[in-house]
């Protein structure tokens, strides 16, 4: 395929959104990508090859499934607007190994497109121009839901990106960076500008490489007070871990015990969140955790 005839360059899609008389719901974050280039770069840093398939979510007009597809061995797509349903068809004829499903993306059931739609077997990666407004919600979903994907390659808000693959003592680092690195190894592949949308979002993207990890890199009694401690640790960022903490736990835990741990782990109470290492993390969690249980 000519990269005239490619769905991404501005006259294509001028054109296709002409034909359909297909107007952009803001409530639904829809951006199309108008540089063919940048998502063959996409595809590139997913290390898409047609020994492997594809999950995208959102596919617009087709512009990135269509490279997908020129890529991989199979593409299951999901739109939430059904308006697109009729141009997917018409810009996506070319490809019978591209599955549309017209559903949220958040309420998909997982285990049913596994079977339908991924039965050989060959590794599934997830490649995706993700709306700003939902990429949090997508990302911890398919991240905590334990599916058997290689990795994860997402368009998505410079900013949020940024943060994602943050390390301590920067600005950027908090709860989000420890949750999404805790289950993968995050890294920002290029850096991509508001021009090359339609319409142009007010920011600019980024290309997040998220790699699913087999073991997450802490051993932790218990996950989910760990995300709540790390949560509470960023509650306000300018203040203390001790303050922040002794808020927080407050029903369950004492202040001399919440020093005895700080003091048991070696940590200072004066240090802020950002400062902490997600071991060190893991080390206060699994203190405290074995300490509420005993107070409960």
């Amino acid at each position: 395929m000519s990269e005239q005839k490619a769905i991404a360059t501005p006259k294509r899609t001028k054109e296709i959104l002409e034909k359909y008389g297909f107007s952009f719901k803001k409530s639904l974050g829809q951006n199309f990508l108008i540089d063919v280039n940048i998502l063959r770069n996409i595809i590139h840093h997913a290390g898409i090859s047609k020994e492997m398939s594809a999950i995208e979510i959102g596919p617009g007009i087709g512009a990135l499934t269509e490279q997908l597809a020129l890529a991989a061995n199979k593409v299951v797509a999901f739109e939430i607007d059904g308006r697109l349903l009729p141009i997917l068809e018409d810009t996506l004829a070319p490809y019978d190994h591209v599955d549309i499903i017209n559903q949220d993306i958040l309420k998909a059931d997982f285990e049913q497109v596994w079977q339908q739609h991924f039965q050989d077997q060959k590794p599934v990666k997830v490649v995706a121009n993700l709306p700003y407004y939902i990429t949090t919600p997508i990302l911890m979903q398919l991240l905590m839901a334990n599916l058997p994907i290689a990795s994860i390659t997402v368009m998505i808000q410079k900013e949020v990106a940024e943060r994602m693959a943050a390390s301590e003592n920067s600005k950027e680092y908090g709860s989000l960076s420890i949750a999404i690195q805790y289950y993968t190894e995050a890294s920002v592949k290029m850096i991509v500008p508001k021009t090359v949308f339609m319409p142009q979002p007010r920011v600019d993207s980024a290309v997040l490489h998220l790699e699913k990890r087999e073991t997450p890199p802490v051993h932790l009694q218990d996950e989910a007070f760990f995300f709540q401690l790390v949560q509470a640790s960023f509650q306000q960022r300018r203040k203390t871990l001790r303050n922040n903490l002794t808020r927080h736990f407050k029903e369950v835990l004492t202040k001399p015990e919440i020093e005895q741990g700080f003091e048991q782990i070696g940590i200072d109470g004066t240090r802020r969140g950002e400062s902490l290492t997600m071991q060190e993390f893991a080390d206060l969690a699994n203190y405290f955790y074995e300490q509420t249980k005993g107070n409960s």
